[in-house]
């Protein structure tokens, strides 16, 4: 093929992108004019023109391009603001070459497609959807402007937590639920819902995004769904030649291929089976699973090991899953889309929709037409009731009428232990407060730690001791450190100041780490049988240690809550060595050694 051959068929393809994926119309959508030739795809969908008058076209010079917020497989996400109102969007930008090279044409034009189908036939009690302002393009990229969901992902926010509680869960399930009866009803499948997709705008409510994967159903995909119907039907009650020649009729009028993300698909998207509505009910039943758990119900280190397990329905339920939503999990993660729970409902008509899911007890009390606006919960760490302990939700705010520190009382305040005194203590600043100190406790951790006593000594050391004595005995801690050398490898070269065996959660499952509270500051975790490091806990003045019992405690970040548990009952130990290490690192040094406060740096901070 020679140069101009290949810029010949470079432009007849950069043409046909154009042509496929151009203008937006409907109404309440601005469409750019050099966009206009999609506009048939459109009408034929039956969604008004746009109206006579044209409006302006739009650049990306009318956009003061941001950070990136987002990128697919053949797009980036910007967050830009229009400057003529000052209004933020989320601009999806696409690179022509890429769409075509990689050929992905027909998800550019299903996405525009369906982003114009929704706003031409709201629903003003589901309006869960991103909503599409415009769109524009230039010689090498296509513009869709989006609306900007402020709160991201809702992935994020359940990584953050670990997991979500009963009635956050039953809302945001809610919502999705209702946005699915909208979207069906319109006759469109998502076949990529996953948390990914689902992002979160200023008020916390959901909004439903990326429908590159989604599939308008016509009514030839309706009758490929009825005639399988039948085709199961006849197959049970025929012989083996009448079964074989069912499947070769489906594998031959089979249209649909694997899309979506591995951990949610369907099975009958990994078979030969048309696809329906009742996939997305698959994934909301998976969603629900993470929701509670805080992971996938389907994982493995594969694709093909995570669809064995779908096909296999092989999954579990980890300790603590509500009773209830598990239930609800059940009766959607059913290998035969015709018996989940919704898949004999009726959307059609005014009162259409899920009503089957709708009434189940996991939903009792929840209104869904007034979804929309209502306060959505916020979201906590939650440990769920076990034989135990009981609720132990965490709605972690900080007052700021409490002495600062964490010594015996403010412990006891923390756990509810002071019955008597409920009266809060004076507010104490900081430069006055000394550091928290641990009694001694000589316990052995099974041969790992030979005593647990208070870092204090080793951070600001003793009454009247200098910066000499404390740097000599981290001298002689490091020295002992690297004669025993097992976990010094894993610390970057840094003093380890208390360490221990830890159950790290994520959601309901644990995994037991060995962690290790360093100077720097850092806070190392290594599996402890495949001596393996597997992160830290990032430090930063944001960073609050809560404890909740004996046990249990909660390390708060700016992007994650990290739950922890120790078997062995020394959770408020933990608590008091990582606050300590914060107010070395942050705080201002106690006047009690006048010798030391003056060179912070010189006593290991850094």
């Amino acid at each position: 093929m020679t140069d101009a051959s290949g810029q010949i068929r470079l432009a007849s393809a950069h043409q046909q992108v154009v042509a496929s994926v151009g203008g937006v119309g409907g109404s309440g959508i601005v469409a750019s004019e050099n966009l206009s030739p999609g506009q048939d795809s459109v009408s034929k969908m039956g969604v008004s023109p746009p109206p006579s008058k044209t409006p302006a076209k739009r650049s990306p010079k009318d956009y003061i391009f941001g950070k990136a917020i987002g990128e697919g497989s053949f797009s980036t996400v910007y967050l830009a603001k229009y400057i003529h109102s000052g209004k933020e969007f989320a601009i999806k930008v696409c690179d022509k070459r890429h769409i075509i090279r990689e050929k992905k044409t027909e998800y550019i034009k299903r996405e525009k497609e369906v982003l114009n189908l929704l706003a031409s036939v709201p629903r003003l009690t589901a309006p869960f959807f991103v909503k599409l302002d415009c769109t524009f393009q230039d010689s090498n990229r296509l513009y869709f402007v989006l609306s900007y969901a402020k709160n991201g992902e809702l992935l994020h926010h359940i990584e953050k937590v670990g997991s979500l509680d009963v009635p956050c869960t039953q809302f945001y399930s809610a919502e999705v639920l209702h946005a699915l009866e909208h979207l069906h009803s319109l006759g469109i499948i998502h076949r990529d819902l996953k948390p990914e997709n689902i992002l979160l705008n200023e008020d916390m409510h959901i909004l439903i995004t990326d429908f590159g994967s989604a599939k308008i159903l016509s009514p030839d995909d309706e009758k490929e769904v009825e005639a399988e119907c039948s085709d199961d039907v006849d197959t049970d009650s025929s012989n083996g030649v009448d079964e074989e020649n069912g499947a070769a009729r489906r594998a031959r009028k089979r249209r649909n291929s694997f899309v979506g993300t591995a951990q949610y698909v369907s099975p009958e998207l990994l078979t030969d089976k048309p696809v329906s509505r009742c996939s997305d009910l698959w994934a909301l039943g998976c969603l629900i699973y993470q929701m509670v758990a805080g992971l996938p119900p389907f994982r493995s280190r594969s694709e093909y090991q995570i669809f064995q397990k779908i096909l296999k329905l092989e999954y579990e339920y980890p300790d603590g899953f509500s009773p209830v939503a598990k239930d609800l999990v059940e009766k959607l993660l059913v290998i035969d889309s015709k018996q989940r729970l919704g898949s004999k409902d009726d959307l059609t008509g005014e009162h259409g929709g899920y009503h089957s899911i709708r009434s189940h007890p996991f939903y009792e009390g929840t209104n869904f037409d007034t979804l929309h606006c209502s306060s959505p919960p916020k979201m906590y760490p939650f440990l769920p009731k076990t034989s135990e302990h009981g609720e132990m939700r965490s709605d972690y705010s900080v007052p700021d009428n409490l002495e600062p520190g964490l010594d015996d009382r403010q412990l006891t305040r923390l756990l509810g232990l002071d019955l008597q005194d409920a009266t809060p203590v004076a507010t104490v600043p900081v430069a006055t407060s000394p550091p928290p100190v641990t009694p001694v406790k000589k316990k052995s951790t099974a041969g790992i730690v030979s005593g647990r006593t208070g870092i204090g000594e080793l951070l600001w050391g003793l009454p009247k001791e200098t910066v000499e004595d404390v740097e000599a005995r981290r001298r002689r801690k490091m020295e002992a450190q690297l004669c025993e050398a097992k976990w010094h490898p894993f610390v970057e070269g840094k003093l380890i100041v208390k360490q221990g065996l830890l159950d790290k959660r994520k959601g309901l499952f644990a995994r037991r780490r060995m962690f290790m509270l360093t100077l720097g500051p850092h806070l190392f975790y290594v599996d402890p049988v495949a001596m393996v490091l597997k992160g830290e806990i990032p430090w930063s003045q944001e960073l609050k240690v809560e404890p909740k019992n004996f046990k249990i405690f909660f390390v708060h970040t700016p992007n994650r809550t990290y739950y922890l548990e120790d078997p062995e009952g020394y959770a408020l130990e933990w608590c008091q060595a990582i606050q300590d290490m914060w107010t070395y690192t942050y705080g201002i040094l106690p006047p009690v050694n006048s010798d030391m406060s003056s060179n912070p740096s010189s006593s290991g901070a850094s």
